[in-house]
C-alpha cells in the first residue's frame, strides 16, 4: 500500500476529526475499505499504525468499529469517536420494493448512545435471484416516509440482513449496485449490533403492523399465521403445498411466478387429493390478492391443472419415490 494512500487517508481523517461526526466517520470507513486491492488490506493497517498520528487512530477506531480490521482495546481517539458502533435499534420494517415483490426491503433505525444522529439502514434483498443483498443505503429517518414497508421485529430484519449479504459473498460475480459496496460493511455491522443487543425479543410497534410481522425463525410459516383460508375441501392441503413452494421468500408473487408454480412446481413436486387440486386456484387467488394481472394468469393457467397433476410423466424423483412408498 502506498504512503500516498495513506497520506490522503490521514488528510480525510483530519476533516472528520473537525466534524466530530460518529456517523459521518463509520460511513467514511466502511467506504475506504473498497479502495483496497486484494490481499492490500493488512498493508494499509500497518501503514496507519506507523504514522502514529491522531487521524491514523480515528481512521484505525473507525474501521474496527464497522468490522473491517479487529478492534483495538485502547484506540486513543477522542471521546465522540468512542461512540462509534455504539447504537441502539429503534424499529424495523419489511415489505416489497416493487409490485411483485421481486426485491424487498429491510429497514432498521438506529440513534447513537447519547440520542443524537438519528439514521435508517434499507437493504435491498432480490428474491428472483436466491435471496441476494443488492443495494444497501444509509440515510435519514424521513427516508422512511417514502417506502411501502410494515413494521418488523428487528431481529429478524436483522438476520435476513446478514443471510442475505452471506448469499451475495456467496456468488462470484454477483449483479449489485454500485453503491452497495461503500456501505457493506457498515450494513453488516449494525445488523450484528441488532443481533448482539437482543433486539429480536422486543415487540414490534403496536401502529397496526404487528399482523405482518416477519420473525427471525420459520419465517415463512408465521409470515403466513394471519391468511385466512378459503371455507372449500381441501383448502389447508393446497396451503401447505403452496408454502412449501414459496419457502423463506412468501412476498414475491407474480404473473410468471404464478404460471410456474400451476404448471411446473405442482405436477412436479406434489402430492395432492383431488380436493387439494380443485381448491388449489382458490387458495392462490386469496393468497396473491387483487392484482389483476396475477389473478388472470391464475384463470388461465388453472384449467389445465388436474390434468398436469395426473400425468406421471412430468413427476420429479422425490414425487415419483414418495409414491412408491405410499
Amino acid at each position: 500500500m502506498s504512503s500516498e494512500v495513506v497520506g490522503t487517508t490521514i488528510t480525510q481523517a483530519r476533516d472528520l476529526l473537525r466534524w466530530r461526526s460518529p456517523l459521518r466517520t463509520e460511513l467514511w470507513a466502511s467506504r475506504l475499505t473498497t479502495t483496497w486491492g486484494q490481499d492490500e488490506g493488512e498493508d494499509f493497517v500497518e501503514g496507519l499504525e506507523r504514522t502514529g498520528r491522531p487521524e491514523s487512530r480515528l481512521a484505525l477506531a473507525a474501521l474496527a468499529a464497522v468490522g473491517a480490521i479487529p478492534g483495538r482495546e485502547d484506540p486513543g481517539v477522542p471521546d465522540w469517536a468512542l461512540r462509534m458502533g455504539r447504537v441502539s435499534c429503534e424499529g424495523a420494517w419489511y415489505g416489497k420494493a416493487d409490485p411483485y415483490g421481486e426485491q424487498v426491503l429491510g429497514a432498521l433505525a438506529f440513534r447513537y448512545e447519547n440520542g443524537k444522529e438519528p439514521h435508517v439502514l434499507v437493504v435491498g434483498i432480490d428474491q428472483v435471484h436466491g435471496g441476494l443483498a443488492v443495494d444497501a443505503v444509509v440515510e435519514e429517518p424521513k427516508f422512511l416516509d417514502d417506502l411501502d414497508l410494515a413494521p418488523a421485529s428487528p431481529g429478524t430484519v436483522a438476520a435476513r440482513v446478514l443471510e442475505a449479504f452471506r448469499r451475495t459473498d456467496s456468488v462470484l460475480g454477483a449483479e449489485v449496485a454500485e453503491t452497495l459496496p461503500a456501505v457493506r460493511h457498515l450494513a453488516i455491522a449494525r445488523a450484528r449490533a441488532v443481533q448482539a443487543s437482543g433486539a429480536a425479543d422486543r415487540a414490534v410497534p403496536a401502529d397496526g403492523g404487528a399482523d405482518r410481522v416477519v420473525p427471525a425463525d420459520g419465517a415463512a410459516d408465521e409470515e403466513m399465521s394471519g391468511f385466512v383460508l378459503p371455507e372449500v375441501p381441501g383448502a389447508r392441503e393446497a396451503f401447505e403445498a403452496l408454502k412449501e413452494f414459496l419457502g423463506d421468500r412468501p412476498l414475491w408473487w407474480s404473473p410468471d411466478r404464478a404460471g410456474r408454480f400451476l404448471t411446473s412446481w405442482l405436477p412436479r413436486e406434489a402430492i395432492l387429493s383431488d380436493e387439494a387440486i380443485a381448491a388449489m386456484p382458490e387458495v392462490l387467488r386469496a393468497w396473491t390478492g387483487d392484482r389483476p394481472e396475477i389473478l388472470r394468469r391464475i384463470d388461465a393457467d388453472a384449467a389445465g391443472l388436474p390434468e398436469l397433476m395426473a400425468d406421471e410423466s412430468l413427476a420429479g424423483l422425490r414425487k415419483r419415490l414418495a409414491q412408491q412408498e405410499r
